[in-house]
């Protein structure tokens, strides 16, 4: 199938490689002509604009968009509806909010051009591992687009998950699992690592990779990260957040789920940007008032 992609990042460049190395024909664009011309090696035909990887498509076009999500994708949107026409489809396999994408489907379909949200997980490793598509769009539509996404994903790599939005839910979700599941790597460790004994974490890591009920394929990359740089010196505490934390949160609200480990996970993000916590001295302030408790000064 010939497939236009737009956005030839980390992501969008591999997932380029994986489909031409699998006999699919494309067509690439990226803001970066330096992006472009590198992935014209792989046997991609590059483009110096939308409207160019448009015309380079043809009888029924599949535009697949891998930009970031909020403004980015919904401009990229915006241009692609100019330039398509009834029964071309685009598809989003960026971290777009699963409303947004609802309400994107709806102005495609005022242009009868069919909308996919495809909600992604692999991250670097994807080009040799594959991966993981949850999909969510019409049965015609997907139908139409099988063959990019198992040659996308591993084996039951792949999902249509139901109607156009479910996609991005499921991956919405699935990230807000992935915080409570870093954050609970990175406890356990902290407690390892302040604890009265000399512990080897970096063997701890790779002892518990092999039978452990906790292994798992993020502590493979943790025990990696160990190899590489086993005291994870000049790493700053620093992490940020892409969103799919937040919109986790807000719709537990709002189907008054209770989440507290992936709640409290997003507030330690925040925490960890924090040079000097301002609650942390009013607590601190507090208890020198009420308990003549010692404070430490700067």
């Amino acid at each position: 199938m010939k497939i236009g992609m737009i956005g030839l990042g980390r992501m969008g460049g591999n997932m380029v490689k994986r489909l031409t190395e699998n006999g699919h024909s494309l067509v690439a664009y990226d803001r970066s002509p330096q992006a472009v011309h590198e992935i014209e090696s792989t046997g991609a035909v590059g483009a110096a604009s939308i409207p160019e990887l448009v015309n380079k498509l043809e009888g029924r076009r599949v535009v697949w968009m891998m930009v970031p999500s909020g403004d980015p994708t919904e401009q990229t949107l915006e241009t692609l509806l100019s330039l398509l026409s009834a029964g071309d489809i685009i598809i989003d396999g960026g971290n777009s909010n699963f409303h947004d994408s609802m309400r994107r489907a709806k102005l495609a379909k005022n242009q009868q051009i069919e909308f996919i949200d495809a909600g992604t997980s692999g991250g670097v490793w994807g080009l040799a591992n594959g991966y993981c598509l949850m999909v969510g769009g019409s049965d015609e539509a997907v139908q139409y687009c099988e063959s990019i996404f198992k040659t996308l994903a591993p084996a039951d790599g792949y999902l249509h998950t139901g109607a156009v939005g479910s996609g991005h839910f499921v991956k919405m979700v699935h990230n807000g699992i992935e915080y409570g599941l870093l954050q609970a790597y990175a406890e356990g460790f902290e407690i390892l690592k302040e604890s009265q004994f000399p512990l080897d974490l970096p063997a701890i890591t790779a002892l518990w990779n092999h039978g452990s009920v906790v292994r798992s394929w993020l502590l493979e990359l943790l025990e990696d990260a160990y190899a590489k740089n086993p005291g994870l010196k000049d790493i700053r505490g620093y992490i940020e957040d892409s969103g799919e934390g937040r919109w986790t949160i807000q719709e537990a609200i709002n189907e008054n789920v209770p989440a507290p480990v992936i709640t409290a996970s997003l507030f330690a993000r925040f925490a960890s940007r924090q040079e000097e916590s301002y609650g942390a001295k009013v607590i601190a302030a507090l208890r020198n008032e009420f308990g003549g408790h010692g404070v430490k000064t700067e």
